[in-house]
């Protein structure tokens, strides 16, 4: 069993695939899919479950970077409201079967310019709804 510290996670965002790898303290994807009871009389006596629809989300945290046009809050206020393509990947390596990507297109629904009380450090934590589905690509 092969063991990975995630050191080096890479994530590319928008139309140019931006990376934000510097500012980003914490990933998480999140793919559900909607647990439906399939249950009928003359049955097992057991509940029949069938997945329905899929959903996913995308939780992350950036160290805030308010540099004027390319930083981190800059670029993420004018994507607002806007659908915006991502890929992440394990490392900053090329696509394969030991680094898959994880990619399809997020909803930037929610924007948290400024967080914190006195002496803390600029963070954002977002957590941004997928639309369309999220795929594992391996090249």
């Amino acid at each position: 069993m092969a063991v990975v510290v995630l050191t080096d996670v890479i994530g590319l965002w928008g139309g140019s695939l931006t990376n934000f790898e510097t500012q980003t303290v914490k990933v998480t994807i999140d793919a559900t899919v909607v647990d439906l009871d399939a249950t009928a009389f003359g049955g097992s006596g057991w509940v029949q479950r069938v997945g329905g629809l899929k959903d996913g989300k995308v939780d992350i945290d950036f160290n805030q970077d308010y540099t004027a046009t390319t930083g981190l809050d800059a670029v993420f206020w004018g994507w607002f409201g806007t659908l915006q393509a991502i890929e992440f990947r394990p490392t900053s390596g090329a696509r394969s079967t030991a680094n898959p990507a994880y990619t399809g297109t997020l909803l930037i629904d929610d924007w948290k310019p400024i967080n914190g009380k006195v002496g803390d450090l600029a963070v954002v934590s977002v957590s941004f709804p997928t639309s369309g589905p999220i795929l594992r690509q391996t090249s």
